[in-house]
Protein backbone atom coordinates (compact mmCIF):
# COMPACT_ATOMS: atom_id res chain seq x y z
CA UNK A 1 0.00 0.00 0.00
CA UNK A 2 1.29 3.34 -1.06
CA UNK A 3 1.61 5.55 2.35
CA UNK A 4 -1.07 8.08 2.18
CA UNK A 5 1.68 11.56 2.77
CA UNK A 6 2.86 10.15 -0.58
CA UNK A 7 -0.09 12.43 -1.84
CA UNK A 8 -0.07 15.17 0.52
CA UNK A 9 4.13 15.35 -0.77
CA UNK A 10 3.36 15.14 -3.87
CA UNK A 11 0.92 17.61 -4.58
CA UNK A 12 2.72 20.01 -2.96
CA UNK A 13 5.79 19.52 -5.69
CA UNK A 14 3.35 19.65 -8.67
CA UNK A 15 2.95 23.63 -7.46
CA UNK A 16 6.51 24.43 -7.43
CA UNK A 17 6.82 21.92 -10.41
CA UNK A 18 3.82 23.43 -12.77
CA UNK A 19 4.65 27.11 -11.95
CA UNK A 20 5.80 29.77 -14.45
CA UNK A 21 9.02 31.43 -14.38
CA UNK A 22 8.65 35.43 -15.10
CA UNK A 23 11.81 37.44 -15.94
CA UNK A 24 12.58 39.17 -12.86
CA UNK A 25 11.74 42.90 -13.99
CA UNK A 26 13.98 44.23 -10.86
CA UNK A 27 17.07 43.63 -12.59
CA UNK A 28 18.72 45.18 -15.74
CA UNK A 29 21.47 45.62 -17.40
CA UNK A 30 20.73 45.36 -21.03
CA UNK A 31 22.85 41.59 -21.54
CA UNK A 32 21.00 39.37 -19.99
CA UNK A 33 17.67 38.51 -18.01
CA UNK A 34 17.46 36.50 -14.81
CA UNK A 35 14.56 35.37 -13.79
CA UNK A 36 12.04 34.97 -10.82
CA UNK A 37 12.72 30.77 -9.71
CA UNK A 38 15.28 28.16 -9.80
CA UNK A 39 14.81 26.06 -12.85
CA UNK A 40 15.66 22.94 -10.85
CA UNK A 41 16.10 22.62 -6.88
CA UNK A 42 16.21 19.25 -4.71
CA UNK A 43 12.37 19.56 -4.08
CA UNK A 44 12.21 19.17 -8.36
CA UNK A 45 13.72 15.72 -7.64
CA UNK A 46 11.14 12.70 -7.82
CA UNK A 47 9.88 11.53 -4.12
CA UNK A 48 10.27 8.06 -5.45
CA UNK A 49 13.60 8.96 -5.78
CA UNK A 50 13.63 10.12 -1.84
CA UNK A 51 11.10 8.12 -0.04
CA UNK A 52 10.44 4.39 0.27
CA UNK A 53 6.31 4.75 -1.04
CA UNK A 54 5.60 1.48 1.17
CA UNK A 55 3.24 2.22 3.86
CA UNK A 56 4.48 -1.05 5.58
CA UNK A 57 8.27 -0.74 5.14
CA UNK A 58 7.92 2.96 6.08
CA UNK A 59 5.34 3.55 8.34
CA UNK A 60 6.64 7.08 9.66
CA UNK A 61 6.93 8.33 5.97
CA UNK A 62 10.54 8.95 6.38
CA UNK A 63 13.07 10.30 3.34
CA UNK A 64 15.55 7.01 3.03
CA UNK A 65 17.92 8.55 0.50
CA UNK A 66 17.93 12.04 0.94
CA UNK A 67 19.10 14.71 -1.81
CA UNK A 68 20.78 17.87 -0.78
CA UNK A 69 21.31 19.45 -3.63
CA UNK A 70 20.60 20.18 -7.73
CA UNK A 71 23.19 22.65 -9.70
CA UNK A 72 25.79 22.71 -12.56
CA UNK A 73 24.26 21.17 -15.18
CA UNK A 74 24.67 20.72 -18.71
CA UNK A 75 22.21 21.42 -21.41
CA UNK A 76 21.33 20.86 -24.92
CA UNK A 77 18.21 21.38 -27.41
CA UNK A 78 17.16 18.02 -29.07
CA UNK A 79 14.18 17.44 -31.56
CA UNK A 80 12.10 20.79 -29.82
CA UNK A 81 13.10 19.69 -26.77
CA UNK A 82 14.74 21.17 -23.46
CA UNK A 83 17.32 18.37 -21.32
CA UNK A 84 19.39 19.70 -18.66
CA UNK A 85 22.19 17.00 -17.38
CA UNK A 86 21.98 18.12 -13.70
CA UNK A 87 24.33 17.45 -11.27
CA UNK A 88 22.53 15.83 -8.37
CA UNK A 89 24.14 15.69 -4.57
CA UNK A 90 22.93 13.06 -2.30
CA UNK A 91 22.23 13.33 1.35
CA UNK A 92 25.63 10.95 1.11
CA UNK A 93 27.74 14.21 -0.47
CA UNK A 94 27.65 11.19 -3.82
CA UNK A 95 26.71 13.14 -7.07
CA UNK A 96 25.30 11.39 -10.20
CA UNK A 97 24.12 12.99 -13.28
CA UNK A 98 20.31 13.33 -14.12
CA UNK A 99 18.45 14.36 -17.44
CA UNK A 100 15.35 16.75 -17.21
CA UNK A 101 13.35 17.82 -20.00
CA UNK A 102 10.86 20.51 -20.77
CA UNK A 103 9.06 22.21 -23.53
CA UNK A 104 10.53 25.44 -22.40
CA UNK A 105 13.82 26.74 -21.76
CA UNK A 106 12.94 28.36 -18.38
CA UNK A 107 10.43 26.04 -16.50
CA UNK A 108 8.73 23.20 -16.78
CA UNK A 109 11.54 20.54 -16.15
CA UNK A 110 10.71 17.06 -15.19
CA UNK A 111 13.49 14.38 -14.14
CA UNK A 112 13.02 11.33 -15.90
CA UNK A 113 12.55 8.10 -13.60
CA UNK A 114 15.91 7.14 -13.32
CA UNK A 115 19.17 8.71 -13.18
CA UNK A 116 22.52 8.20 -15.44
CA UNK A 117 23.72 4.76 -14.49
CA UNK A 118 27.51 5.59 -15.94
CA UNK A 119 29.28 2.37 -17.27
CA UNK A 120 31.87 1.37 -14.18
CA UNK A 121 34.89 1.25 -15.96
CA UNK A 122 36.92 3.22 -13.64
CA UNK A 123 37.06 1.06 -10.42
CA UNK A 124 38.68 3.88 -8.93
CA UNK A 125 36.06 6.82 -9.15
CA UNK A 126 34.56 7.72 -6.11
CA UNK A 127 32.78 10.89 -7.49
CA UNK A 128 31.50 12.21 -10.46
CA UNK A 129 30.09 15.85 -11.45
CA UNK A 130 29.81 18.77 -13.90
CA UNK A 131 28.78 17.34 -17.12
CA UNK A 132 29.64 19.65 -20.44
CA UNK A 133 27.31 18.27 -23.24
CA UNK A 134 28.45 19.07 -26.86
CA UNK A 135 26.62 17.84 -29.85
CA UNK A 136 30.10 17.13 -32.15
CA UNK A 137 30.08 17.09 -35.93
CA UNK A 138 30.60 13.71 -35.92
CA UNK A 139 27.51 13.03 -34.77
CA UNK A 140 27.64 12.07 -31.56
CA UNK A 141 26.26 14.21 -28.37
CA UNK A 142 29.71 13.82 -26.07
CA UNK A 143 29.31 14.43 -22.09
CA UNK A 144 32.80 15.16 -20.69
CA UNK A 145 32.93 15.74 -16.43
CA UNK A 146 35.34 15.32 -13.49
CA UNK A 147 36.17 11.84 -12.21
CA UNK A 148 36.94 11.93 -9.20
CA UNK A 149 39.11 9.57 -7.10
CA UNK A 150 41.18 9.11 -4.16
CA UNK A 151 44.64 10.44 -3.73
CA UNK A 152 46.17 7.36 -2.47
CA UNK A 153 49.67 8.66 -2.35
CA UNK A 154 48.34 11.17 0.67
CA UNK A 155 47.59 10.98 4.06
CA UNK A 156 45.52 13.57 3.83
CA UNK A 157 41.95 11.97 4.04
CA UNK A 158 40.64 14.64 1.58
CA UNK A 159 43.07 14.84 -1.30
CA UNK A 160 41.84 13.67 -4.58
CA UNK A 161 42.95 13.16 -8.25
CA UNK A 162 40.66 14.59 -10.80
CA UNK A 163 40.55 13.35 -14.28
CA UNK A 164 38.62 14.57 -17.62
CA UNK A 165 35.67 11.55 -18.01
CA UNK A 166 34.25 11.08 -21.47
CA UNK A 167 30.74 9.23 -22.46
CA UNK A 168 28.97 9.65 -25.61
CA UNK A 169 24.78 8.84 -26.56
CA UNK A 170 23.01 9.45 -29.42
CA UNK A 171 19.39 10.14 -27.19
CA UNK A 172 20.64 10.98 -23.77
CA UNK A 173 19.38 7.34 -22.15
CA UNK A 174 21.93 4.64 -23.66
CA UNK A 175 25.57 5.54 -22.80
CA UNK A 176 29.06 4.42 -23.75
CA UNK A 177 31.96 5.34 -22.15
CA UNK A 178 35.25 5.94 -23.31
CA UNK A 179 38.66 6.21 -21.61
CA UNK A 180 39.64 9.15 -19.61
CA UNK A 181 41.49 12.27 -21.13
CA UNK A 182 45.31 11.77 -20.69
CA UNK A 183 47.13 14.80 -21.04
CA UNK A 184 50.83 14.45 -20.58
CA UNK A 185 51.87 17.57 -19.26
CA UNK A 186 49.10 18.30 -16.64
CA UNK A 187 48.95 15.72 -13.76
CA UNK A 188 44.92 16.70 -13.15
CA UNK A 189 41.92 18.14 -15.29
CA UNK A 190 38.79 20.00 -14.08
CA UNK A 191 36.21 21.77 -16.19
CA UNK A 192 36.71 20.01 -19.53
CA UNK A 193 34.92 21.05 -22.68
CA UNK A 194 35.01 19.21 -26.20
CA UNK A 195 35.35 21.47 -29.09
CA UNK A 196 31.62 20.94 -31.23
CA UNK A 197 33.79 20.97 -34.65
CA UNK A 198 36.92 19.21 -36.02
CA UNK A 199 39.84 21.36 -35.79
CA UNK A 200 42.39 20.51 -38.35
CA UNK A 201 40.76 17.15 -38.74
CA UNK A 202 40.95 16.59 -35.02
CA UNK A 203 38.99 16.86 -31.84
CA UNK A 204 39.67 19.78 -29.89
CA UNK A 205 39.43 20.46 -25.87
CA UNK A 206 39.42 23.10 -23.00
CA UNK A 207 41.49 22.39 -20.39
CA UNK A 208 42.21 22.96 -16.84
CA UNK A 209 45.55 22.30 -16.41
CA UNK A 210 46.16 21.69 -12.75
CA UNK A 211 48.70 20.61 -10.25
CA UNK A 212 46.27 19.34 -7.62
CA UNK A 213 42.61 18.67 -6.83
CA UNK A 214 42.34 22.01 -5.57
CA UNK A 215 45.23 24.70 -6.55
CA UNK A 216 46.10 25.08 -10.14
CA UNK A 217 49.57 25.70 -9.32
CA UNK A 218 51.67 26.09 -12.49
CA UNK A 219 48.32 25.98 -14.30
CA UNK A 220 48.22 29.57 -16.29
CA UNK A 221 44.54 29.58 -16.91
CA UNK A 222 41.88 27.86 -19.92
CA UNK A 223 44.21 25.56 -22.07
CA UNK A 224 43.69 24.18 -25.78
CA UNK A 225 44.69 20.81 -26.79
CA UNK A 226 44.30 18.59 -29.99
CA UNK A 227 43.61 14.51 -30.01
CA UNK A 228 43.42 12.22 -32.81
CA UNK A 229 40.83 9.16 -31.61
CA UNK A 230 38.36 10.59 -29.10
CA UNK A 231 38.12 7.18 -28.12
CA UNK A 232 41.68 6.89 -26.73
CA UNK A 233 42.22 10.49 -26.13
CA UNK A 234 45.69 11.93 -25.46
CA UNK A 235 46.89 15.96 -25.54
CA UNK A 236 50.48 15.95 -26.08
CA UNK A 237 50.05 19.89 -25.71
CA UNK A 238 48.28 22.52 -24.33
CA UNK A 239 48.38 26.20 -24.82
CA UNK A 240 46.52 28.62 -22.56
CA UNK A 241 43.55 30.72 -24.25
CA UNK A 242 42.22 32.50 -21.45
CA UNK A 243 44.71 33.24 -18.95
CA UNK A 244 44.78 33.92 -15.43
CA UNK A 245 45.74 37.80 -14.12
CA UNK A 246 46.37 39.33 -10.98
CA UNK A 247 43.93 41.38 -9.35
CA UNK A 248 40.98 39.91 -11.54
CA UNK A 249 38.01 37.75 -11.35
CA UNK A 250 40.47 35.25 -12.79
CA UNK A 251 43.34 35.26 -9.98
CA UNK A 252 43.12 32.56 -8.71
CA UNK A 253 41.70 29.91 -11.29
CA UNK A 254 39.70 30.15 -13.82
CA UNK A 255 37.93 27.40 -16.43
CA UNK A 256 35.79 26.58 -19.49
CA UNK A 257 32.33 26.62 -18.93
CA UNK A 258 29.74 26.19 -21.71
CA UNK A 259 29.70 24.36 -25.19
CA UNK A 260 31.32 27.98 -26.41
CA UNK A 261 28.76 29.50 -29.09
CA UNK A 262 29.68 30.04 -32.69
CA UNK A 263 28.52 33.31 -34.55
CA UNK A 264 30.18 35.29 -37.77
CA UNK A 265 32.65 37.18 -35.59
CA UNK A 266 33.78 34.06 -33.44
CA UNK A 267 33.12 31.51 -30.59
CA UNK A 268 31.62 33.13 -27.60
CA UNK A 269 33.38 31.07 -24.83
CA UNK A 270 31.02 31.58 -20.98
CA UNK A 271 33.04 30.60 -18.52
CA UNK A 272 33.90 31.04 -14.46
CA UNK A 273 36.77 32.77 -12.82
CA UNK A 274 37.91 32.59 -9.18
CA UNK A 275 39.52 34.97 -6.92
CA UNK A 276 39.97 35.17 -2.92
CA UNK A 277 38.45 36.69 -0.51
CA UNK A 278 38.46 36.83 3.21
CA UNK A 279 35.23 35.11 2.84
CA UNK A 280 36.76 32.61 0.66
CA UNK A 281 36.92 32.14 -2.89
CA UNK A 282 33.91 33.81 -5.10
CA UNK A 283 32.87 32.18 -8.23
CA UNK A 284 31.60 34.51 -11.40
CA UNK A 285 30.97 33.71 -14.61
CA UNK A 286 32.73 35.97 -17.68
CA UNK A 287 32.92 35.79 -21.39
CA UNK A 288 35.03 35.74 -24.02
CA UNK A 289 35.48 35.12 -27.86
CA UNK A 290 38.22 33.32 -29.67
CA UNK A 291 38.97 33.15 -33.50
CA UNK A 292 36.77 31.27 -35.81
CA UNK A 293 40.26 29.84 -37.72
CA UNK A 294 41.72 29.58 -34.63
CA UNK A 295 39.76 28.56 -31.63
CA UNK A 296 42.86 28.67 -28.96
CA UNK A 297 43.33 32.47 -29.88
CA UNK A 298 41.56 34.95 -27.60
CA UNK A 299 40.08 37.85 -29.99
CA UNK A 300 38.04 39.50 -27.05
CA UNK A 301 37.66 39.44 -23.91
CA UNK A 302 35.41 43.09 -21.84
CA UNK A 303 36.68 43.46 -18.59
CA UNK A 304 35.15 41.70 -15.46
CA UNK A 305 32.17 39.45 -14.81
CA UNK A 306 29.07 39.15 -16.98
CA UNK A 307 27.10 37.29 -14.23
CA UNK A 308 27.75 37.14 -10.03
CA UNK A 309 26.04 36.05 -7.51
CA UNK A 310 23.15 38.47 -6.23
CA UNK A 311 20.99 38.25 -3.48
CA UNK A 312 19.94 34.46 -1.95
CA UNK A 313 22.03 33.55 -4.90
CA UNK A 314 24.64 33.81 -2.26
CA UNK A 315 23.18 31.12 -0.26
CA UNK A 316 24.00 27.73 -0.18
CA UNK A 317 26.07 25.03 0.86
CA UNK A 318 29.31 26.69 -1.07
CA UNK A 319 27.86 30.23 -0.63
CA UNK A 320 29.05 33.30 -3.06
CA UNK A 321 29.50 31.07 -6.00
CA UNK A 322 27.77 31.34 -9.55
CA UNK A 323 29.20 28.52 -11.98
CA UNK A 324 28.11 26.78 -15.44
CA UNK A 325 28.45 24.60 -17.50
CA UNK A 326 25.82 24.13 -19.79
CA UNK A 327 24.04 27.00 -22.55
CA UNK A 328 21.66 26.64 -25.03
CA UNK A 329 22.12 28.55 -28.09
CA UNK A 330 18.76 28.79 -30.45
CA UNK A 331 18.33 28.63 -33.82
CA UNK A 332 16.66 31.73 -33.79
CA UNK A 333 19.47 33.59 -31.86
CA UNK A 334 17.91 32.97 -28.23
CA UNK A 335 20.63 32.13 -25.82
CA UNK A 336 19.75 30.46 -22.20
CA UNK A 337 22.70 30.04 -19.56
CA UNK A 338 21.83 27.49 -16.92
CA UNK A 339 23.92 28.85 -14.14
CA UNK A 340 23.79 27.51 -10.39
CA UNK A 341 24.02 29.85 -7.35
CA UNK A 342 26.17 28.15 -4.26
CA UNK A 343 26.52 24.73 -5.06
CA UNK A 344 22.93 24.39 -4.71
CA UNK A 345 20.35 24.96 -7.25
CA UNK A 346 20.15 25.62 -11.27
CA UNK A 347 19.24 28.95 -12.32
CA UNK A 348 18.48 30.21 -15.68
CA UNK A 349 19.56 33.66 -17.41
CA UNK A 350 18.67 34.56 -20.87
CA UNK A 351 20.51 36.66 -24.04
CA UNK A 352 20.41 36.53 -27.65
CA UNK A 353 23.28 36.05 -29.81
CA UNK A 354 23.04 39.70 -31.11
CA UNK A 355 23.15 41.08 -27.62
CA UNK A 356 26.35 38.14 -26.47
CA UNK A 357 28.26 39.74 -29.53
CA UNK A 358 27.61 43.62 -28.67
CA UNK A 359 29.00 42.33 -25.24
CA UNK A 360 31.92 40.83 -26.16
CA UNK A 361 33.55 42.66 -28.80
CA UNK A 362 31.71 46.45 -27.51
CA UNK A 363 32.82 46.44 -24.08
CA UNK A 364 36.30 47.65 -23.24
CA UNK A 365 38.71 45.39 -21.89
CA UNK A 366 40.55 45.32 -18.20
CA UNK A 367 43.22 48.02 -18.17
CA UNK A 368 44.56 45.67 -15.22
CA UNK A 369 45.08 49.07 -13.14
CA UNK A 370 43.72 51.23 -10.81
CA UNK A 371 44.36 54.45 -12.40
CA UNK A 372 43.32 53.53 -16.00
CA UNK A 373 40.30 51.70 -14.41
CA UNK A 374 39.55 55.51 -13.72
CA UNK A 375 40.46 56.79 -17.01
CA UNK A 376 38.25 54.19 -18.57
CA UNK A 377 35.57 55.58 -16.36
CA UNK A 378 35.89 59.12 -16.85
CA UNK A 379 36.03 58.73 -20.61
CA UNK A 380 32.61 57.59 -20.63
CA UNK A 381 31.46 59.91 -18.02
CA UNK A 382 32.66 62.67 -20.32
CA UNK A 383 30.88 61.34 -23.18
CA UNK A 384 27.66 60.89 -21.57
CA UNK A 385 27.78 64.21 -19.87
CA UNK A 386 28.57 65.94 -23.66
CA UNK A 387 25.12 63.98 -24.80
CA UNK A 388 22.92 65.08 -21.70
CA UNK A 389 23.91 68.88 -22.12
CA UNK A 390 22.83 68.39 -25.44
CA UNK A 391 19.59 67.96 -23.98
CA UNK A 392 19.20 70.52 -21.51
Amino acid sequence: MIHPLYFVEKAKQDVVLNRKNNIDTSFYNGIFSRYENPVLTRESVPLFWRYDLDMETNPHFMERLGINAVFNAGAIELNGKFYIVARVEGADRKSFFAVAESDSPVDGFRFHDYPILLPDTEPNETNVYDMRLTKHEDGWIYGVFCSESKDTSSKDLSAAVAAAGIVRTKDLEHWERLPDLKTLNSPQQRNVVLHPEFVKGKYAFYTRPMDDFIETGSGGGIGFGLCDDITHAVIDEEKITSARKYHTITESKNGAGAVPIKTDKGWIHIAHGVRNTAAGLRYVIYAFATSLDDPSKVIAEPGGLLIGPRGWERVGDVSNVVFTNGAIARENGDVFIYYAASDTRLHVASTTIEKLKDYVFNTPSDPLRSVKCVEQRSALIRKNLALLSETD
